[in-house]
């Protein structure tokens, strides 16, 4: 809870990677007896928070949010031990009591009120931390005090604001009773709609929820305050207020950025001094006797000692002679090309953190697939820089208006909230040649006709700017990564959800035709090769049939098939969950821009797709 760190309270635990995907600033977490929001960065301490360096990231984020922000930061945490008062206890993430208001469990009392009211007392113990609770002094059944549960709805809006449900003002018509009313939550049946849930009064004033939900609840529900209850601020803001059930998953959405860790140089001890170039600069310049007696006193010697004074300071010569510019810091604004530029270079590398190895491509499939590499090792690094309520942030994040971005700090935030992982993957090259020659066919010309136009009256639904359809191309990139993932999940030992795609579809003027599948966890091991295993040639091959052959048939079929996205403005034509849709943990595009006709033949519309006949 929020207050002094000497008499904070613990109340929960969460994986730290949760609060960048679930649990992040502005979320509301529901413990057992508990509903707590995560507060603003104003309110963490960064003592016990790592620094993570990831150069390409960082400079992504400084263009988006200004040059202010130096660092990203690990969630704050200390390893457990049994003892419930050490240090680690009081290390943690700050979060405070949400929503404020309270409803007594007991059904003969039902009463609601907020927290603050004097009417309820909080219980816990450092023992048990997950039960801590609030308790009513009625003395329900048996003589005990009976839980408080957090109220079940709050108030919010399409612009980031989240606020406490008015339950004084619904329950008397829309008017400020002002004080000294005891009002009640009651259920009247058994299914639990709003229709039969009621806020009463002491003074005989009732009305039932389903007046603050739907259509008609913006003349019953008041204007948004603005308020950010992470930030404890309140400002203007003219977007209608919605109803929201408590623990929604439309209450929040992240706004992030990822990046795949690139290599520096090819040699281990050359990649570790690049990483720690900034603190090693200063001493390129010095003479080698005095370089090497200074080195082991630097802070970043930990992870330098395993080569030796000798190696590194070779190391850091040829840094020095080369030049110290750094490409990942160059102002493109594509995060994906010097990925692009990494995977297909040709030659295997062996880092802690990245590891290609280059495989033969599958005898049967040379004349599309140019390239196959495994990648036993990766590093993936996302960025919490934001979220959105009620709609999910277009899934170009960068492109999302700013009016609807929630802050995550008061004023620009100099630090934001990361998280590492790592894993394994397998990247996909496609012919450019084969790839050219089927986007200048007639029926994929006609095709993507279809689809730009579905692209242009969505964009024009939700009142954003024009911009241009991503492509055929993209959208054969995207839909083959899907039947692969349906079909890696299968063999590999990792769910569907666990696996993730990223699309490196080029530009124009530097085309590109790639998919890396990888999937990975926070710990720092990553994960056990059994996705890695699938790419080998042996392998590769009669899984890519399967997902193909597996495509050219939704049960969903006709319906599937015969889908015009122009109908109700949809970014997917012949997709459905019963053949494409993934997880949105996997899908970097939220099953947008899927199109199986555009990868086989469909029951429709045979003779478009890059794989037909």
């Amino acid at each position: 809870m929020t207050g002094p760190r000497q008499h904070s309270l613990r109340v929960g635990a969460l994986r730290p990677n949760q609060l960048l995907h679930t649990y992040g600033v502005g979320s509301v977490a529901d413990l057992p007896s508990l509903s707590v929001l995560t507060l603003g960065l104003a309110h963490w301490d960064p003592t016990y928070s790592g620094l993570v360096k990831e150069d390409r990231l960082l400079a992504a984020l400084r263009r988006r949010l200004g040059e202010q922000v130096e660092h990203l930061r690990l969630p704050p945490h200390l390893p457990e031990t049994s003892d419930p008062f050490a240090e680690w206890t009081r290390v943690g993430v700050p979060v405070t009591l949400f929503p404020t208001w309270l409803r007594c469990s007991d059904t003969r009392c039902n009463r609601l009120a907020p927290a603050s009211s004097g009417l309820f007392d909080l219980l816990s113990s450092p023992y048990q931390p997950d039960r801590a609770r609030y308790v009513h002094g009625c003395r329900g059944n048996g003589g005990s005090r009976p839980t408080a549960v957090p109220a079940r709805f709050v108030l919010a809006c399409a612009n980031g604001h989240l606020d406490d449900f008015p339950w004084s003002y619904v329950a008397h018509g829309g008017a400020d009773p002002g004080p000294g009313h005891s009002l009640k939550l009651t259920e009247r049946g058994s299914t639990g709609e709003a229709t039969n849930i009621f806020i009463t009064c002491e003074c005989g004033a009732s009305r039932p929820m389903a007046v603050a939900i739907g259509r008609d609840a913006e003349r019953t529900l008041p204007a948004c305050r603005g308020r950010h209850p992470h930030l404890g601020t309140y400002g203007p803001c003219d977007a209608p207020t919605r109803t929201l059930a408590l623990g929604a998953t439309n209450s929040w959405f992240a706004m992030q950025l990822r990046v795949i860790s690139l290599p520096r140089a090819e040699q281990p001890a050359d990649q570790a001094v690049a990483e720690a170039w900034s603190a090693l600069e200063p001493l390129a310049g010095l003479g080698a006797d005095i370089a090497k007696q200074i080195l082991p006193s630097l802070g970043c010697w930990a992870t330098l000692r395993p080569y030796g004074v000798d190696r590194v300071w070779e190391a850091m010569r040829r840094r020095a002679d080369a030049g110290s510019a750094d490409d990942d810091t160059d102002d493109d604004t594509d995060l994906r090309r010097p990925e692009w530029l990494a995977f297909t270079s040709g030659r295997g590398v062996e880092l802690s953190d990245f590891t290609t190895h280059p495989e033969p491509v599958p005898a049967q499939h040379q004349q599309w697939l140019r390239d196959v590499v495994l990648v036993p090792r990766l590093r993936e690094v996302a960025a919490l820089y934001g979220f959105t309520r009620i709609d999910a942030p277009e899934w170009e994040v960068l492109d999302t208006p700013d009016r609807r971005r929630a802050p995550l700090t008061v004023g620009r935030p100099t630090w934001l909230p990361c998280a590492e992982m790592r894993g394994e993957g397998i990247f996909l090259r496609l012919a450019e040649g084969r790839i050219v020659e089927w986007e200048h066919r007639p029926e994929v010309k006609q095709r993507e006709q279809l689809l730009a136009c579905s692209h242009d009256r969505w964009r024009t639904q939700r009142g954003l700017a024009p911009q241009p359809h991503p492509g055929p191309r993209y959208v054969l990139l995207h839909t083959l990564a899907h039947v692969l993932i349906r079909e890696l999940a299968l063999e590999c030992g990792y769910s569907a959800a666990g696996i993730r795609e990223r699309i490196y579809p080029g530009a124009s003027e530097e085309p590109a035709a790639g998919v890396l599948l990888y999937t990975s966890a926070p710990d720092s091991e990553g994960t056990l090769g059994g996705l890695v295993s699938l790419g080998r040639v042996n392998r590769l091959g009669a899984l890519v049939e399967r997902a193909l052959e597996a495509a050219r048939l939704c049960s969903s079929d006709p319906l599937c098939a015969e889908h015009d996205p122009t109908v109700h403005a949809r970014l997917s034509a012949a997709a459905c969950h019963a053949c494409l849709f993934a997880a949105e943990t996997s899908c970097e595009r939220g099953n947008h821009y899927l199109d199986r006709a555009l990868l086989v033949d469909t029951l429709t519309d045979p003779g478009c797709g890059f794989f037909a006949g």
